[in-house]
């Protein structure tokens, strides 16, 4: 594991693995560098496959202020260092991340994004404002455990289910990354798709969902490829959500290294 120095001072923690292009994994809620270890795995023969703990997580620092604009300063920071122009690809929040780095002018020269989570469809309904205030006041209240069930049961996570989930010895770690999900909640843009901002991206662009995954995550790949020039959106058939790492990976080849 090595370090980079964020724009505000937050130390990152960031971890390389294998040779060729440079490509950035950028991971959401509930997730650090150790969730994409078996896809690096699988990358890391045709790419320099760059993992990191994004504020909060894991190894890596935090500040007081968060700000989208930080979590894209932490990004540009691990490109800089891993090359100074990187290849990213991003998993719900953190696809969130990486649409808003690519239109804030961060040198990717190519980007690849599963689910970002913009919920919301054209009447307002799944808005994520109201979750991001009471996930916010919960962190406040030291209460991470009730943050992490109430986000869990929002994304469609039986109750009975999240029981059994505080139960596992699996709960620590989600315990442990509560509090970042204020940082994804915030990157989720109240659930609406900013097309505004996402028309400012002039790198290839490839938008993909879950042929099994909910209504809204087909919705959000057609509005990200609508929006961003010439992108592309693809439905993994079968796919949930937790897209599974031997399905996403040659997606990944095929778009990043075309024949």
């Amino acid at each position: 594991m090595e370090t980079v120095v964020s724009t505000d001072g937050t130390t990152i923690a960031v971890q390389q693995t294998g040779t060729g292009p440079v490509l950035v994994l950028a991971v959401g809620a509930f997730c650090d560098r150790s969730t994409t270890a078996p896809l690096a795995a699988l990358l890391s023969g045709s790419f320099t496959v760059v993992e990191y703990d994004r504020r909060g997580r894991g190894s890596s620092g935090d500040s007081d202020d968060y700000s989208v604009q930080h979590e894209v300063d932490d990004l540009a920071a691990v490109i800089a260092a891993t090359g100074g122009t990187a290849l990213v690809y991003g998993h719900s929040s953190g696809a969130a991340l990486a649409l808003e780095a690519a239109a804030r002018g961060v040198p990717i020269t190519g980007l690849a994004v599963y689910e970002p989570p913009y919920t919301a469809d054209d009447e307002g309904n799944g808005r994520s404002d109201t979750l991001l205030e009471q996930i916010r006041a919960r962190i406040d209240a030291g209460d991470r455990d009730g943050a992490a069930a109430l986000f869990l049961e929002n994304v469609g996570v039986p109750p009975q289910v999240v029981t059994m989930m505080q139960q596992g010895p699996g709960w620590a770690h989600m315990r442990e990354l509560a509090p970042p999900l204020v940082y994804d909640l915030t990157l989720c843009n109240g659930g609406e798709v900013p097309s505004e901002r996402l028309a400012r991206i002039a790198v290839p662009t490839l938008a993909l969902s879950g042929g099994d995954s909910p209504a809204w995550a087909g919705r959000a790949g057609a509005a990200v490829a609508a929006a961003v020039p010439g992108a592309r959106h693809l439905v993994a058939d079968g796919q949930t959500h937790a897209v599974a790492h031997e399905v996403i990976a040659p997606l990944l080849a095929d778009h990043f290294l075309p024949s």
